[in-house]
């Protein structure tokens, strides 16, 4: 006797859907998907470039050298660096003094805070600092400023959390000099 192929999916079906673990159609790999899409666009907007933004721009003159005032409240390691990278990439030299009325001295000086944050990056379970804002003020050697500019990490986007603290700095230093936010 043979069995009708009808017959023989539907049990085979019902034999399926009895089993433990054994699903036809099942919800999970699109809801898996979902979640990874939803995780990749994340990522993508936590690594995408911060830029400056509350920019005053009064600087006459080309500048050539820069004091920078250090800032010991400021634990971020890498900042100063990252400063002095940035005005470097505009041909500024700087300096760094420990004490305020050293750089004070200076023709220009600068002074900077920071502020960090702790979190996981995407694709990782560590726990890393991150920074959360800069701000920078140019400054005359009689205390008149010059120039500001600050970064700000997006509350709700987070954009450009988890890039390196030079590409934050970066777009902040670029209006400082020129006057340009992007």
């Amino acid at each position: 006797m043979r069995i009708p192929t009808p017959l023989l999916t539907t049990l085979g079906i019902a034999a399926c859907a009895l089993q433990t673990g054994c699903a036809i159609i099942t919800v999970e790999p699109l809801w898996e998907l979902t979640k990874a899409a939803a995780v990749v666009a994340n990522s993508a907007v936590a690594l995408s470039p911060p830029s400056a933004s509350n920019t005053l721009y009064n600087l006459r003159a080309p500048l050539n050298s820069v004091c920078i005032e250090y800032n010991p409240q400021t634990q971020v390691p890498d900042l100063v660096p990252a400063l002095q990278a940035e005005l470097q990439k505009h041909g500024i030299d700087s300096k760094v003094y420990d004490t305020a009325p050293a750089a004070r001295l200076c023709n220009v000086w600068l002074e900077y805070t920071a502020y960090f944050d702790w979190g996981r990056p995407p694709f990782t379970g560590d726990f890393r600092p991150y920074v959360t804002s800069v701000q920078l003020a140019l400054r005359s050697k009689e205390g008149e400023l010059i120039s500001s500019s600050q970064f700000q990490l997006d509350p709700y986007l987070s954009r450009g959390q988890w890039t390196s603290t030079r590409t934050k700095v970066s777009p902040v230093v670029t209006a400082l000099v020129t006057g340009y936010q992007d």
